[in-house]
């Protein structure tokens, strides 16, 4: 398996741009994967540089209903003419910050015909499934974050319900991809127990405290690999790594096969 992050918070190749959001390619069980788009073009103009075939993508997946992970769709849409885009039946739902900007996705796309909704579990291709939260019980608190969901005037607290993972199943491995982990990283990994989890934690905004050392202790002891990104934080990321020695952090060029 390959994954080859196209655009994140930050680089390690100076061709490259850089903006608050995640883009990765992944081939695996001989498809090539798009995992979220970032916020526009920069996924598309760095997969150029890279060497990145848009326009071979056999599918594409969304994680959530927010603009710095599907803003990038209709780009894409227009780079690949084949490819179906997975996202969660509730992900057209209309999502806002804590200051009520309106941070969903373009709601003009809901009409074409490659947007494909997906439900608690699809089975995209052998080895390649999309997971929900189904009826899993919640084992730690969910935490908004101050994230809200509705109409404006009429907003409540999220529930994430739009927040969907990728799992591939290959050469004995389960890796699990989830864009923002919303719905709390401590959940997914119990949930899902992969070998291999990659993607965003969440906790840029979380002081630097014993919470957060015990939040690093727990996923320590699960015994996955982790592969972080995007909105964990750098400062928090600095401080959980030395807890965690199977944490490392994935930057846009960078490429690991599993």
């Amino acid at each position: 398996m390959k994954i080859l992050a196209l655009s994140e918070n930050t680089t390690s190749d100076p061709r490259l741009g850089t903006e608050h959001g995640l883009s990765l390619y992944i081939e695996a069980c001989g498809k090539k994967i798009l995992f979220d788009t970032g916020q526009g073009d920069l996924f598309a103009e760095n997969a150029a540089v890279l060497g990145v075939d848009l326009a071979a993508v056999d599918l594409a997946v969304i994680s959530h209903g927010h603009y710095d992970h599907g803003g990038g769709i209709a780009r894409f849409l227009k780079e690949n003419r084949k490819a179906p885009v997975y996202v969660s039946s509730y992900a057209f739902e209309r999502h806002f910050n804590a200051a009520g900007k309106d941070i969903g996705l373009d709601p003009a796309l809901q009409g074409d015909v490659r947007i494909r909704p997906a439900g608690d579990r699809t089975e995209l291709a052998p080895g390649i499934t999309l997971l929900s939260r189904g009826g899993r019980p919640w084992l730690f608190p969910l935490q908004t974050g101050g994230l809200q969901k509705g109409t404006p005037g009429r907003l409540v607290p999220e529930d994430f319900r739009h927040e969907q993972y990728l799992l591939i199943e290959e050469n004995g491995q389960r890796v699990l991809f989830s864009g923002c982990s919303h719905r709390g990283i401590l959940n997914i990994s119990a949930w899902f127990k992969p070998d291999v989890l990659i993607g965003g934690f969440h906790f840029f905004r979380l002081p630097l405290d014993d919470t957060l050392a015990s939040y690093a202790d727990r996923l320590n002891d699960t015994g996955i690999r982790f592969l972080t990104c995007h909105c964990t934080g750098a400062e928090q990321y600095a401080f959980l790594q030395p807890r965690m020695p199977r944490l490392s952090y994935l930057a846009a060029g960078d490429e690991v096969e599993l």
